[in-house]
């Protein structure tokens, strides 16, 4: 029997996706790639899922792309799985549920693009994070050369692509690119408690607030402007905005539903 290359579970509402190929730090296969995207565009169809960790099994969260077997694809077969890791990070923006990634070890390459991904990152305090692809001669891709410029500025962005040096989960927790930084032991545990919180709140508002978010940066203000007006009044109808006025008045606990 094949090994799974991505587990699932569920815990409160909670979808619990695990890299599974801990031989090789996680390394992308196709298979895992494919049942990533597949895991996190079915997230839409399933009503109590209403958050996402996904996390590395072993000793790291990824090391990205699987070196070993770099230089034996063709440029049509390159361009194909690049496309399918697109089409995942595009699943992972578009999803209307809070994603994120609980990042252990090493978080390198394409790796450290899908926890960039993701719209929390709760890490470990020893963890590394690389853009390992000059060190084989390649540029970023999964969203890389997106996300680091617009977190980090552009002189640092092109020093990490240019050294491939690892940056410290210490030091991006300083520079707000990671949101949550723990011991070790303490990751896996914190990250669920976040992610049961966050399946607990005002899931439809969430996901407007990815999308505001999102547009943010190639929208103008008045474009934003307008934005956050139809969707205020879209957010004002649904049962979690009258239950969350009812909770305040009466002084208690919201008890949201997702609705």
């Amino acid at each position: 029997m094949l090994k799974e290359h991505l587990l699932k579970e569920v815990i409160d509402n909670v979808m619990i996706l695990t890299l599974n190929r801990p031989e090789s730090l996680n390394a992308f296969s196709p298979d895992m790639i494919a049942s990533l995207t597949k895991a996190i565009k079915d997230v839409k169809q399933t009503p109590h899922i209403r958050a996402v960790i996904i996390k590395g099994a072993g000793r790291s969260f990824t090391a990205g792309g699987d070196v070993k077997s770099m230089g034996q694809a063709s440029a049509g077969q390159l361009y194909d799985h690049v496309g399918r890791m697109n089409e995942c990070i595009l699943a992972l923006d578009a999803s209307e549920v809070p994603v994120i990634a609980a990042v252990h070890g090493f978080a390198a390459g394409a790796g450290f693009n899908l926890a960039l991904a993701c719209d929390l990152i709760v890490a470990s305090d020893d963890s590394q994070f690389a853009m390992s692809f000059s060190q084989v001669g390649l540029i970023s891709d999964g969203g890389g050369s997106y996300f680091l410029p617009k977190l980090v500025g552009p002189h640092l962005a092109k020093q990490l692509f240019f050294s491939a040096e690892p940056i410290s989960g210490e030091r991006l927790y300083q520079l707000g690119v990671i949101n949550y930084l723990y011991p070790l032991n303490q990751v896996e545990e914190e990250s669920l408690k976040l992610a049961v919180k966050l399946a607990n709140g005002p899931t439809k508002a969430y996901g407007m607030m990815k999308k505001l978010v999102s547009h943010s940066f190639t929208a103008t203000l008045d474009e934003i402007l307008e934005q956050e007006r139809i969707t205020q009044t879209l957010m004002a109808s649904t049962e979690d905005h009258l239950e969350g006025v009812a909770a305040f008045k009466e002084k208690r606990k919201p008890e949201f539903t997702g609705n």
